[in-house]
């Protein structure tokens, strides 16, 4: 971070210094802040299989708008990446389409299907790990089997923890919304008990382990705890679960994530393990759907909302602003915890903002393809006016010319 800074400094101070970046970047002023590239490690481009909610080319726009120069692409596609074949479907668009870095996942399971392994031994060493995100490994000894097998690998298991035989059904937090409003819940335990199962698999056998959008206070304190007992264990929390409960749910499918908005208690444990470094970083589970899929409300919407293009102004506003973290926390948390957990170069990355500039979420204004999220309408501080990746800008804001 040290070095960053000083490159900041340097380029602030100093306008004869070459900044890294083609010509158009805009120039660096007191009005603008310099950022390192964001992080994200848990995205949904949709591409291969999916595209008609998501690519490659219109997830790494929006990506880009956003301040992100990398991100990590979750498996739940069409082919599943469980065996060299199929990921080199998704290598070969990533290869074609990004314009930012795209590291793929491979699937633990083969098709994601929890019944036997994936190939991991063969695609291990083209993945930035192993997931079967969207699903959580019901059978204990297959979970076992994996993370035995990614600790030989050296691959970090990725989990999103939730154990089926507790959904009942559940589409929104059990809760007092879902009480009032006669919507089915999902109950907390489904997260927390397969966390600490997997904690549990942890001690056994050494695995590196790291766990999707944690969202619940039991969560918090079983990581907490398994970090003071030395394991080898990281997570990350989204946007949304920690500006947002249940007291916000609108009957409207832009309200609908997996896991839910929790209660306000859970929020607060959340910002609690952000402070004191039990969550390691913030990752968006950005996960669009057209507009039909998500327009049946609570009850009927996919589970998902969009994230990237919003993350950094919704956390800047709500949380940096009124003094409940501070910016350097926040950058640590999207580009510099991200990278060192999962073994990625920061290279020639950044990304230019103008923190005083005020705007209003307008889903309409997207680079993604997918429209629903729950801060449309919100006011937020902070917009991005370039991204550079290895050296080349990758975003620019449009300006609009005051003398047309």
């Amino acid at each position: 971070m040290a070095v960053f800074r000083s490159f900041l400094n340097n380029l602030r101070g100093d306008q004869s210094v070459t900044p890294l970046v083609d010509k158009r970047i805009l120039p660096v002023s007191h009005d603008c802040a310099v950022f390192p590239g964001f992080c994200d490690v848990h995205v949904h481009f949709r591409e291969p299989g999916f595209s008609y909610k998501e690519s490659i080319e219109s997830g790494c726009a929006a990506a880009a708008a956003g301040g992100y120069t990398a991100v990590c692409t979750m498996p739940n596609l069409n082919p599943v990446p469980d065996n060299s074949e199929h990921l080199a479907v998704q290598e070969s668009l990533i290869a074609a389409h990004a314009k930012i870095h795209v590291h793929p996942y491979g699937a633990i399971t083969a098709g994601e299907r929890g019944e036997e392994l994936s190939d991991m031994e063969t695609i291990a060493p083209r993945v930035v790990a192993f997931s079967d995100d969207g699903r959580g490994v019901q059978r204990d000894e297959l979970m076992r089997e994996a993370m035995r097998l990614a600790k030989r690998l050296k691959k970090l298991i990725v989990a999103h923890c939730e154990d089926n035989r507790l959904l009942g059904g559940g589409y929104i937090h059990d809760g007092a919304y879902a009480r009032r409003m006669g919507h089915a819940g999902i109950c907390s335990e489904s997260e927390w008990g397969q966390v600490r199962r997997d904690l549990d698999l942890v001690r056994e056998t050494g695995c590196s382990y790291h766990v999707c959008h944690i969202s619940t206070k039991e969560s918090v304190a079983l990581i907490r705890e398994a970090k003071r007992q030395g394991l080898d264990v990281t997570c990350e929390t989204a946007p949304h679960y920690l500006v947002l409960d249940e007291r916000d749910l609108q009957e409207d499918g832009r309200f609908k994530m997996n896991p839910p908005l929790r209660a306000p208690e859970d929020r607060e444990a959340l910002i609690e393990g952000v402070l004191d470094g039990t969550i390691d970083m913030i990752a968006t589970d950005h996960a669009p759907h057209s507009a039909e899929e998500k327009a049946k409300g609570l009850r009927g919407s996919a589970f998902g909302i969009v994230g990237l293009e919003t993350a950094f102004s919704v956390l800047y506003t709500k949380l940096v602003c009124p003094g409940v973290l501070t910016l350097e926390k926040l950058i640590e948390l999207l580009a510099y915890n991200p990278r060192k957990r999962f073994g990625l170069c920061l290279a020639e990355d950044y990304s230019v903002w103008d923190l005083n500039a005020v705007s209003v979420v307008d889903p309409c204004a997207f680079l993604t393809k997918g429209r629903a999220t729950p801060f449309a309408g919100w006011e937020v501080y902070g917009a991005c006016l370039a991204t550079v990746c290895d050296g080349k800008t990758v975003y620019q804001k449009e300006t609009k010319n005051e003398n047309q």
